[in-house]
């Protein structure tokens, strides 16, 4: 079974489609599958226009994505669930408790990645191997204050928004790949 990365935001319109596609892009050589669902989505909507344009932008084709609404079988199915906000984070957890130690905000993984350790050993698991070495690095870094976990909703903004908040979320998903690819 392939290792599995779900992005979730409120409506997977915007930033959860921008950061599964982001993420394909930087995790593209990398054992591991991604895919984004919203906590309040309806099933079947095609992504924002700007969040298109961004992922166009980023060598993708996303006219066949679809919204997709979160289902728990999501959450146990994936490795590492990541969040756009800290109330998302608590809706997954509250859908499925045994992926509280494996779900977080964006942001706060960004963070943690990026003060993380490379995992010593991991080849044959690279992305569990990063998920605890980010983990670890928890006990280091001194708590961030709550809106520094949570990632800005640009809908109702403009494409320069969109751009804005894809911006954030690549610089998030960097100390993950670099993670990643340092133990395996």
């Amino acid at each position: 079974m392939a290792d599995r990365v779900l992005f979730v935001c409120h409506a997977n319109l915007c930033r959860s489609p921008m950061a599964e596609y982001l993420a394909r892009r930087l995790l593209a050589d990398r054992p591991v599958e991604v895919a984004s669902a919203g906590t309040d989505a309806i099933d079947g909507l095609v992504m924002h226009p700007y969040a298109m344009e961004v992922a166009t932008e980023s060598g993708a084709d996303p006219a066949a994505f679809r919204t997709r609404a979160l289902r728990p079988e999501y959450l146990v199915d994936a490795t590492l669930v990541l969040t756009a906000t800290r109330r998302q984070r608590s809706v997954c957890t509250s859908l499925a408790p045994g992926a509280l130690h494996r779900t977080f905000t964006l942001r706060q993984f960004g963070r943690l990645a990026a003060a993380a350790e490379p995992p010593a050993d991991s080849a044959e698991d690279p992305l569990r191997a990063a998920i605890a070495a980010a983990a670890q690095a928890r006990g280091r870094l001194q708590p961030a204050a709550p809106d520094e976990d949570d990632l800005r909703d640009p809908i109702g903004g403009t494409a320069a928004d969109f751009r804005r908040c894809a911006e954030e979320i690549e610089r998030s998903l960097r100390p993950l790949a670099a993670l990643i690819g340092a133990a395996g």
